[in-house]
């Protein structure tokens, strides 16, 4: 069962407060802006992102985002709500399974699947929709700060 949580009171959720089951969501609007920023960025600029001419004459009849643009909108969701401040990536897997374009509203779940204590790590289902519609997917593995152990005095 999935229980959307909101952000943490305090930036972010530390290892003891996460549980299989806890999930974030939010909708980002795919912009002309944010694609250039991205490409901006990124380095990235291949023009089936930039270009509507050359675009169009591609299999998607048009532009698209860059793929790792919607990828990056989970990297929001993990670094400022599930887990939120203090989580550092270790790795990601991903699928592209539908293009995404300007216009478009991508919304992004993440969702613990999984709890390491002893090393301080979770596992995160990572999923994109656009109307419904199951955009990309993957599995992220983050490590989350520990409460903090009192000194010995």
């Amino acid at each position: 069962m999935v229980e959307l949580v909101s952000a943490h009171p305090s930036g972010g959720y530390i290892l003891e407060e996460l549980h299989v089951g806890m999930a974030a969501e939010k909708i980002v609007d795919v912009t002309e802006d944010r694609i250039r920023l991205f490409a901006e960025a990124s380095d990235d600029f291949n023009p089936v992102h930039l270009d509507e001419a050359y675009a169009a004459k591609t299999a998607y009849r048009g532009r698209i985002a860059h793929g790792l643009l919607s990828a990056a909108f989970g990297s929001a969701v993990v670094g400022t709500m599930l887990p939120g401040a203090g989580s550092i990536y270790v790795s990601q897997t991903l699928a592209f399974h539908y293009p995404v374009r300007i216009g478009d509203q991508v919304r992004i779940q993440i969702t613990v699947v999984g709890v390491d204590a002893e090393s301080a790590r979770v596992e995160l289902n990572c999923e994109g929709f656009v109307e419904g519609r199951l955009i990309m997917d993957g599995i992220a593995v983050v490590r989350v700060p520990r409460r903090r152990k009192p000194a010995n005095r």
